[in-house]
């Protein structure tokens, strides 16, 4: 996700995605029809249709996987699509539209082979599918933000950017089942990114034929678990079992119903009533007022996962376009009082942007609430700007009761601190994330949740001012410099190092502001099991079922 974040409640867990079958010029073992690689388990007949009600919260922007950015839009892409892999039940990669890959042996070329499986509406998955998907969200026409997740592929980078050959990016359909991808370079997590929305094919035919076809559920045609049946906007979306796919043998749920319901106490509510069978994270949030009861009461669960929370500073607009005044503003706030006063679910104040699953510098890069340094800086920076007062600023977020809790306190300590006066704006999700995109924002609130189990996806997307995830308008040479280099060292820990010299400048510079680092909480019903929530955040439902 990833992702821009929506939910506020949600810090810290590796994924640990050992690859299956991964190896240099070594064919993977088939996968067991089953991707999770557990042995298939038989249920006697149901009494009736399993339903999971959940609620998302708001409404998806898209279900367009080469487009979209957010986890409210991932969690429908990932049950009505499928990458060459997925994620199982044991938190590892498995085969899915691939059956099986083959890997040369410097590490660049792999070779999958795609099984026999069905798109939702009858017709064949094909390589030729995945690559015609890969080089549509590459496509500088499309717009897609997430582009750069694709950069590892050879030539794809030049082709986005306009300065290369769409014939020379690295992803070719040999046949209908061969798809063979070459590398820039060795690059261990692919297997892991493969599985990334990013990465997911899109039916050719269906795309072509109307640019509007992601956001109508009589028109989204996809290869996962589930098949669009309903989308009210703004209202309800609901997904029934795919008879397509091709391992629906394993998916329990005959249908889940996700209403969009803003308000983090009404969900709660809805919950209690037996309206919903899950409330909070990760499609929601619950309400921080409730949390300290329902953790005393033992019915909640929180599970930290690899994700910060941060602020963004638009970097091109005073005051902010001075990295002194930023600074001071980061420095000025007490974090560890926003955790055990509104958060209250185990997070950890974030001093650095990297979450510690994979951190680079463990005692982050500086301290929290460190007011003698943020007024120092504070006054330098001014007067480097020639300025003797700050105006009015403006501090936005997406409709939330956490985000606005949050908001409320730093807009207090950042008076009491520093004597600036903040304006609060709060914005529907996709209001929001359109305005942050187009740089209508001073400060701006974001999350990030890892798309893989890397450092790199962290701080690449500060790589370049025009980065499709940036938004802050920040670039530094050195920074792009140590990030390129870093994928060419082949030592881990060299490589480490190199990582952990960008993030000091990231943070010297401090066009982000991290405030803490992820837990997600929810409770649910006893009934639901089988939801996989990994530990980079991203929920998977389609091993999901009710017991009766």
């Amino acid at each position: 996700m990833k992702k821009n974040v929506f939910v506020a409640m949600s810090s810290i867990l590796v994924l640990g995605a050992a690859l299956a079958g991964c190896g240099g010029g070594n064919q993977a073992a088939p996968a067991d029809n089953n991707a999770a690689g557990n042995k298939t388990e038989t249920t006697a007949p149901a009494a009736g249709p399993k339903v999971l009600k959940l609620n998302l919260h708001s409404e998806p922007p898209t279900a367009d996987p080469g487009i979209a950015e957010d986890t409210t839009s991932s969690t429908i892409i990932t049950a009505t699509f499928e990458g060459l892999t997925r994620v199982g039940k044991d938190n590892k990669v498995h085969e899915a539209a691939a059956e099986s890959y083959t890997v040369s042996e410097d590490g660049k070329k792999y070779t999958f082979k795609i099984r026999d499986a069905k798109w939702s509406n009858g017709d064949p998955v094909t390589a030729k599918d995945f690559e015609f998907a890969w080089k549509r969200a590459l496509d500088p026409k499309t717009a897609s933000n997430y582009a750069y997740q694709l950069y590892y592929v050879k030539g794809a980078e030049a082709f986005n950017k306009g300065t290369g050959k769409v014939e020379d990016v690295g992803v070719k359909a040999l046949d209908d089942k061969t798809l063979e991808v070459e590398l820039t370079n060795p690059t261990p997590f692919f297997l892991e990114l493969v599985a990334f929305k990013t990465y997911f094919p899109v039916h050719q035919k269906t795309v072509e034929a109307n640019d509007k076809w992601a956001t109508d559920a009589k028109t989204i045609v996809g290869n996962g678990p589930f098949k669009m049946e309903t989308w009210e906007h703004k209202s309800k979306l609901v997904v029934v079992k795919n008879e397509n796919y091709w391992d629906k043998d394993n998916v329990k749920l005959d249908k889940i119903e996700f209403s969009m319901v803003e308000d983090e106490n009404t969900e709660l509510s809805m919950f209690e009533n037996g309206e919903l069978d899950w409330a909070g994270a990760p499609t929601s949030a619950l309400p921080t007022d409730a949390i300290p009861a329902l953790k005393e009461s033992g019915k909640m669960t929180t599970q930290p996962i690899a994700g910060t929370y941060f602020y963004r500073f638009n970097t091109e607009k005073a005051p902010f376009n001075n990295a002194k005044i930023r600074k001071a503003f980061a420095y000025a706030i007490d974090r560890q009082s926003l955790i055990d006063n509104i958060l209250q679910a185990g997070q950890l104040p974030a001093t650095g942007y990297v979450p510690p699953s994979m951190a680079l510098n463990k005692d982050g890069y500086f301290k929290d609430k460190d007011l003698e340094t943020a007024k120092k800086l504070l006054e330098e920076g001014m007067k480097e700007a020639g300025i003797s007062k700050l105006p009015t600023l403006t501090l936005s977020y997406n409709t939330s009761e956490g985000h606005k809790k949050i908001a409320e306190a730093i807009q207090d300590q950042w008076k009491k601190n520093l004597g600036v006066d903040v304006k609060l704006e709060n914005k529907e999700w996709k209001v929001y994330l359109d305005d942050v995109h187009q740089g209508k924002y001073q400060v701006a609130r974001a999350g990030w949740l890892g798309d893989f189990n890397d450092p790199i996806n962290f701080l690449e997307m500060f790589k370049e001012k025009d980065g499709g995830n940036n938004d802050t308008r920040w670039e530094n040479p050195k920074y792009k410099e140590l990030l390129n280099q870093s994928a060419l060292e082949t030592d881990p820990e060299k490589r480490k190092a190199i990582l952990a010299e960008a993030e000091q400048i990231l943070m010297d510079e401090m066009p982000v502001m991290p405030i803490y680092f992820y837990t997600q909480s929810w409770v649910k019903n006893d009934k639901v099991d089988g939801v996989i929530i990994d530990g980079l955040g991203a929920v998977d439902y389609k091993y999901a079922d009710i017991k009766q």
